[in-house]
């Protein structure tokens, strides 16, 4: 059930911008006793039970700009102009809510991330919280079946469909894949609150025996800046432990918000309103758009002209806000858009196997640990080859925003709770085990030769 693409019942070719269908051919392994633990079927499952509905019905996943077909679209809006027109406007809504949620993600991410970061904290990888939250958001907007559920929709249902409640669930879900808000919720927000990279940096420290734990002071430790704090790792011998505690914690977690939102969805779509479509085509659509470019621009602007003192480094210092935050939040919109696209066009190669959100994920991680290498590399960090604290702070800016924004981890365990089991350990082992992988080759070779330093912007 990833959302960032789209589906056909037909296995499309490689030319389509459809997402994966995992009924065109059989599956590679399939147990007749492989019963469903979902309330809903497998993704396996479920176009067999839905043959009636439109192409994209059977996964609650926004299709691309040029493949969107609105149940209520206007009749005028046949006429090739006024589609060209009315698809042009759909792609610059969709492009532009992406824009703007991913920046709102990417910041809300990185204050969590500075929330759980103190002494005594219980867990020590500070982007579980981020993690576990957007998995809850995904899970109720894909379970949702009251908030995108215009009068118009209502209409359009057929007869026979309205009877059947799981061909109705998934006539609305083809509607609301089609909603530039619903794309720039779950693909935008959702998609970058949440961030494979960062957590598989969080694998890779505990397996080398050096995870970040705050010791100190509360008031003189940060997540950016330790001041007169110390940061101790564990002894050495731990890393079996360590690796174990962080991935059984942020995926069983992640799964756990997942259904947590499904849950909270169907228990309150009694009292769920459905949000008026005048309201979003007329208003917020197009203030989303102005508000996300403008937004954008004067971020932009910010990390150019914001002065840069380099004093003693605090959480509110001029510097902290134009590293990991103006920073991020620049190239927060560039990774979200590409995993949009990337996702469009590769998730439907391989049956069973989500590959554009395997190649992002991968792809995200990989440049995360180049970021990290090069920005605690044991180098002189008064003359820094790469711009010295100015050049740290765009790699921290990349790693959060870019990597943070290019990889997810919402959609990700979204697939895993929609395949089939064995589908779903092979995918989700495959990821994780490919980059690890790349992080010890990355990181790891420089760690255990050379050794890390602290980042020169951060002390």
């Amino acid at each position: 059930m990833n959302l960032d693409g789209s589906q056909q019942n037909s296995r499309p070719g490689p030319h389509e911008g459809g997402n994966l269908n995992e009924v065109a051919a059989p599956p590679p392994v399939y147990d007749q006793s492989e019963k469903s633990v979902r309330l809903n079927d497998y993704l396996e499952h479920q176009p067999e039970c839905s043959s009636q509905i439109s192409p994209r019905d059977t996964r609650n996943e926004p299709v691309g700009p040029d493949d969107a077909q609105n149940p209520d679209e206007d009749p005028q809006e046949k006429h090739p102009k006024l589609r060209c027109i009315s698809k042009f406007l759909q792609t610059t809504y969709i492009v532009s809510y992406l824009v703007l949620l991913s920046m709102i993600g990417t910041l809300l991410r990185i204050v969590i991330e500075c929330l759980t970061f103190y002494p005594g904290a219980p867990v020590n990888t500070s982007v579980l919280w981020a993690n576990v939250g957007g998995s809850m958001i995904m899970g109720f907007l894909s379970e949702d079946q009251e908030l995108f559920q215009f009068e118009s929709v209502k209409t359009s249902i057929p007869g026979h469909v309205k009877n059947d409640p799981s061909q109705r669930a998934a006539h609305i879900k083809a509607h609301k894949k089609t909603v530039p808000l619903f794309i720039g919720l779950t693909t935008g927000f959702c998609g970058s609150l949440t961030s494979f990279s960062t957590f598989m940096r969080d694998v890779f420290l505990a397996l080398s025996n050096n995870p970040v734990v705050p010791n100190g002071p509360y008031h003189e430790v940060s997540l950016f800046a330790s001041g007169s704090a110390s940061l101790k790792s564990p002894n050495g011998g731990f890393s079996f432990m360590s690796i174990l505690a962080v991935l059984f914690t942020e995926i069983g977690l992640s799964l756990a918000g997942l259904f947590l939102g499904a849950h909270i969805a169907v228990g309150l779509s009694q009292w769920t309103p459905s949000l008026p479509q005048v309201w979003l085509r007329k208003y917020l659509d197009p203030f989303s758009a102005i508000l996300a470019w403008l937004s954008w621009i004067l971020i932009i602007c910010l990390v150019a002209l914001l002065p840069q003192d380099h004093g003693t480094t605090t959480l509110w210092s001029p510097n902290t806000w134009r590293g990991p935050f103006l920073f991020s939040l620049v190239f927060a919109p560039v990774g979200c858009l590409t995993r949009f696209y990337i996702s469009l066009k590769l998730n439907s190669r391989i049956i069973g196997f989500p590959l554009g959100t395997f190649a992002v994920n991968i792809l995200g991680t990989m440049v995360l640990g180049m970021a990290y290498s090069i920005q605690h590399a044991t180098v002189s960090t008064s003359q820094l080859t790469i711009g010295g604290i100015t050049g740290c702070e765009v790699l921290e800016g990349i790693m959060d925003g870019f990597c943070g924004c290019l990889t997810t981890v919402s959609t990700w365990v979204l697939e895993l709770s929609d395949l089939r089991r064995q589908h779903a350990y092979v995918y989700g082992s495959v990821s994780v085990a490919v980059a690890l992988c790349f992080l010890v080759i990355e990181i790891g070779s420089l760690q255990w030769t050379r050794g890390l330093a602290t980042p020169v912007c951060f002390r």
